[in-house]
């Protein structure tokens, strides 16, 4: 007597085209073509979950260096003056703070600068 298997390898079947849903072509309709886009897709998304938060920290840099801008002050200067004062700010708030409070980060720019002379 063999050994089908069939309500085991139905499910796993099914729970992969079930994630195959919405694929273009047959990806989404034929099983060994949906378990290949399945695992790339795993594989992206996992990737792309680390990918994100580069991408953010590049995104608060530019900001940041284009209100230092405006302030007559390079990026990597302000840095070094902040870090100089002990001032421990992260680079998500210092954008922030760049969009919605020019003044506030006027006065960080200022102290940036105060420290750097020192």
């Amino acid at each position: 007597m063999r050994v089908k298997g069939g309500t085991v390898t139905h499910a796993r079947r099914k729970r992969v085209l079930k994630r195959a849903s919405g694929y273009f072509g047959s990806k989404h309709l034929l099983f060994k073509t949906a378990k290949e886009q399945v695992m790339h897709s795993l594989r992206y998304a996992y990737v792309d979950r680390r990918n994100i938060k580069r991408d953010y920290r590049k995104l608060w840099i530019r900001r940041i260096n284009a209100a230092c801008r405006m302030n007559d002050i390079s990026y990597s200067v302000f840095m070094h003056g902040l870090k100089l004062a002990n001032v421990n700010v992260n680079r998500k708030m210092l954008s922030e703070l760049a969009i919605h409070d020019p003044k506030a980060f006027s006065d960080l720019v200022e102290l940036a600068k105060k420290n750097l002379n020192k």
